[in-house]
């Protein structure tokens, strides 16, 4: 016999009751705050900043040794070199606040995030944040890391999932809603 009209629908609605209670009760029970299923947590954005750390330090690379390649052709002296590695690093320097003070302020997302599917929102409105706090962000994200990563520890217990910079910076992590397919809607 087939089910009455509805009782599906009661019964994945008692599911997720169910598993709302039992998330409840293990924040409960390891004294951690619970954590809203809409915020990204500490292993899901560590995750998408390693990806993009990857790319980051990729790119870099590429640029460095393409950099290195063309000098080693010409013979200078060492106080020349010691500048250019200066020089180098401050680009560097550069190019990583700017790839992520690019994306945060125009979609909300790095490509990290964007393969973990989160997004970085304005903590009040959740609105997209500005380049100038964008970059503020990260170097706070930098400040965070500073006490051996206690910045970021508090992620842990916020229950918003805030680290040092996101309570700074006043932003939020959150998952980003699926776009719908192509074809639907038609």
């Amino acid at each position: 016999m087939s089910e009455p009209l509805g009782v599906g629908r009661v019964r994945r609605a008692q599911a997720h009751a169910e598993a709302i209670r039992a998330r409840r009760a293990l924040a409960r029970a390891t004294g951690a705050r619970e954590v809203r299923p809409g915020y990204a947590g500490l292993v899901t954005r560590t995750i998408a900043f390693a990806a993009d750390g990857a790319v980051v330090n990729g790119v870099a690379a590429i640029v460095a040794s393409t950099v290195a390649l063309c000098l080693s052709v010409l013979h200078m002296p060492s106080d020349v070199e010691r500048v250019i590695a200066a020089i180098g690093a401050g680009v560097w320097l550069l190019w990583s606040v700017g790839y992520f003070a690019f994306f945060w302020s125009s979609t909300g997302q790095t490509p990290g995030d964007r393969l973990m599917r989160i997004r970085v929102r304005d903590a009040r409105d959740r609105g997209p944040i500005r380049p100038l706090r964008a970059a503020l962000r990260f170097g706070f994200l930098l400040i965070a890391l500073l006490p051996l990563g206690a910045g970021l520890l508090m992620m842990v217990f916020d229950e918003r999932s805030r680290g040092l910079h996101d309570r700074l910076a006043r932003t939020v992590v959150v998952f980003a809603a699926e776009p719908a397919p192509e074809w639907q809607g038609r």
